[in-house]
């Protein structure tokens, strides 16, 4: 009897379908997430601003307005796409049982959580500070000021910058790591992410020198380090997009 084509899908074409969609919502996160955060340094001086006291960065903030509370907004949630394909993947690449991957995407997950609640703060807390400060008097600006500092330090550089950069560099160098010894994905991937990970973990000396004066700085280090990271996942969803469906590489042990 000839077939109808109307049975039903198999694994592997099951398979294809979240590999793609995840290499999908890789490469959409790391580019609309660049798009927006190109927007918000031509604008508000980001990230170099965060850096500067709050007699610089509230007025700032005033003066942008809703339309930049609203960029503070995409960047947010541009990033937290991000979330979704991190989940994804250990069903993409046909490894739901791997204990590393799956150790690994828990830590990806809360690194991307972390790291919302680091940039959504500008939407639903600086704001206020913002107009407190540029409108209130002296002594209404010096609590402000205390205000600020407390919660830049606490929802920036601790949770957004400090534990958020950590735990997805960790996610990077172990996902890294599963694809040099199992080869699911082509070495150079791997490889790729292995030296970005390093190049990113140099920057945990601005977010430290923060709370420890005279902690090493490199400046270029957020830049390069981020840059590269960035590319290295939008790279990571190309590679899934162009993949062919194959059986799943055994697990090592």
């Amino acid at each position: 009897m000839e077939s109808t084509g109307t049975g039903p899908r198999t694994g592997g074409e099951s398979g294809g379908g979240i590999r793609r969609a995840t290499g999908g919502l890789f490469v959409i996160s790391a580019l609309t997430f660049a798009g927006a955060a190109t927007v918000l340094s031509a604008t508000f001086d980001w990230p170099d601003i965060l850096r500067e006291p709050a007699a610089v960065v509230l007025p700032a903030f005033a003066d942008g307005g809703p339309g930049l509370v609203w960029t503070w907004f995409a960047t947010a949630w541009t990033y937290g796409i991000l979330a979704v394909p991190i989940l994804l993947l250990p069903s993409a690449l046909g490894r739901r049982e791997d204990p590393v991957l799956r150790a690994a995407t828990y830590i990806g997950a809360t690194s991307v959580v972390l790291s919302l609640i680091g940039f959504l703060r500008w939407v639903f807390v600086v704001p206020q500070l913002a107009e407190a400060y540029v409108s209130g008097d002296a002594a209404a600006r010096t609590a402000v000021d205390a205000a600020w500092t407390a919660q830049h330090q606490f929802g920036g550089a601790l949770l957004g910058e400090h534990l958020g950069q950590l735990l997805v560099i960790g996610w990077t160098i172990a996902l890294s790591t599963v694809i040099l010894r199992s080869r699911i994905l082509p070495r150079w991937l791997g490889a790729a992410g292995l030296v970005t990970s390093v190049l990113y973990l140099l920057n945990q000396g601005d977010i430290l020198a923060t709370a420890v004066p005279g902690f090493p700085v490199w400046d270029l280090a957020g830049l390069i380090g981020s840059s590269t990271w960035g590319l290295w996942v939008a790279a990571l969803g190309a590679v899934l997009l162009l993949k062919r469906t194959t059986p799943p590489a055994p697990i090592q042990q």
